[in-house]
């Protein structure tokens, strides 16, 4: 996909286009499409329409929008789209924790819940190097709540910075979620807003913001991955907002 820099003064060319849809999705829409055509051949149209709106929705859950994201290593944008659903202070998770991961002490998570009418394409939240990936077999509660962050499937992986700042999060498969794909390996460097990997259908990415740092979006709040700035390294600031 083509790059191209924007800026606040106004360079750049912006438009809309219709979003393309992920290699990972299309044999999805090509099975749906095919069923289709062979109702619709039957003339079981009480079956092929139903089908035609389950091929649209398939392919549409699989879109891949371009995403513009602001380039500034202080910056933590958002690696999935969705709802801002928890924002806790919690151990790391023993796959990132230790010296040589996210250490042992408390951390803010920010748990963003994507439905299954959001883009389900994951993004790094900064730039750096992929250090570890870490694939955890489990079950499949509903993704919003809490304690599936320990008992669900999963993907951790941990992202470090040339200067030593480590950033974690976490795929994890929800209620009908029954894959987790990753499109990097350890070892590979990113920028942020780049594609790491996606969940097929509804599920949750959460986000451990380094110590000193809080988050600058609120609880209950949407996220747009690679665009919306969860935090800035460093500033640990309240906010407060209005649910109306």
């Amino acid at each position: 996909m083509n790059k191209q820099e924007l800026t606040n003064r106004g360079a750049g060319v912006a438009k809309w286009v219709f979003p393309p849809i992920h290699p990972e999705g299309r044999k999805f829409g090509l099975i749906a499409g095919a069923i289709c055509v062979f109702f619709a051949f039957m003339a079981w149209e009480t079956l092929a329409w139903p089908m035609a709106g389950i091929t649209a929705w398939t392919l549409a859950f699989f879109r891949d929008p371009a995403r513009t994201t602001p380039q500034d290593d202080r910056f933590i944008v958002a690696p999935a789209d969705g709802l801002v659903t928890l924002i806790e202070v919690v151990p790391p998770p023993p796959e990132l924790s230790g010296p040589a991961g996210l250490g042992d002490q408390p951390m803010t998570r920010v748990s963003i819940f994507m439905s299954v009418f959001d883009v389900h394409i994951n993004r790094s939240p900064i730039r750096g190097t992929i250090t570890r990936i870490a694939y955890i077999a489990g079950k499949f509660l509903n993704a919003d709540l809490d304690k599936a962050s320990e008992e669900n499937e999963r993907q951790h992986f941990m992202v470090e910075r040339s200067d030593g700042v480590r950033i974690g999060f976490t795929q994890i498969a929800g209620l009908v979620a029954r894959r987790i794909v990753s499109f990097k390996k350890e070892g590979d460097e990113v920028m942020a807003g780049d594609r790491v990997g996606l969940i097929r259908f509804g599920s949750r990415v959460d986000v451990f913001l380094p110590h000193g740092t809080a988050p600058r979006i609120i609880k209950g709040q949407r996220c747009v991955a690679g665009e919306t700035i969860l935090a800035e390294i460093g500033i640990d600031q309240d906010l407060r907002a209005l649910s109306h």
